[in-house]
């Protein structure tokens, strides 16, 4: 149930910022559809096929392809009769980075969990990459597809902050059991991704003067 719960909320919030990046790009209702589907499933693949599970989840139990179409739908038709065009940018952005998050925190839940549960591999190694994976790996996809760096490549707290979330569930998980270890992660991401986009948290960049985090000007 925990996982279903995280996978639902991490499907919703990711293909809401794949349609919204679509929209941004005024893409057609087809290519808001695509760029939904996989930053909402992509990820999730990439870990089944890693996993060993095989066709993956996303294919066998159409669940999450179904709820991320309408969803771009949705988002596409309340653009439309909202007017959310470039003159509403701040609140296209914020509506963006809300359910990037959620998704992002979302994800790393499910494929840590995933890999916790298989109990194979290394008990840190192999569940933090499945978190990690799950979690960005939708979202690459999505920004080459957009054609522009993909956002983990280049902004601020983003896969660290699943990478810190993924590590505290794998140690929480043999004190605490799969419910509080998965919350405990959830919540971890969200506060790192929230105060790295309230803060302008950056990692260090290669630079005269550069610090570990520096702020945004």
């Amino acid at each position: 149930m925990t996982w279903i719960l995280f996978d639902w909320a991490g499907t919703l919030a990711f293909a809401v910022s794949g349609a919204m990046v679509g929209l941004s790009r005024r893409m057609d209702i087809f290519g808001v559809t695509v760029l939904a589907l996989l930053t909402a499933v992509g990820g999730g693949m990439v870990r089944d096929v890693l996993a060993g599970i095989t066709p993956p989840v996303a294919l066998r139990q159409p669940t999450d392809l179904l709820m991320s179409v309408v969803t771009a739908v949705v988002v596409s038709y309340g653009y439309e009769v909202l007017q959310l065009d470039r003159r509403r940018r701040r609140t296209m952005t914020l509506l963006y980075d809300i359910s990037d998050t959620i998704g992002l925190a979302s994800f790393t839940v499910t494929g840590a969990l995933t890999g916790l549960t298989l109990g194979t591999g290394h008990p840190y190694v192999f569940p933090i990459m499945l978190g990690v994976i799950t979690a960005v790996g939708g979202g690459m996809l999505r920004d080459l597809m957009a054609q522009r760096v993909p956002v983990v490549l280049r902004m601020d707290v983003y896969a660290v902050a699943s990478l810190v979330g993924a590590w505290f569930m794998c140690w929480s998980w043999p004190l605490w059991g799969p419910d509080v270890s998965s919350w405990l992660c959830f919540i971890i991401v969200l506060i790192l991704r929230g105060c790295a986009l309230k803060f302008g948290w950056q990692l260090y960049h290669p630079r005269p003067g550069g610090r570990v985090f520096r702020r945004k000007t």
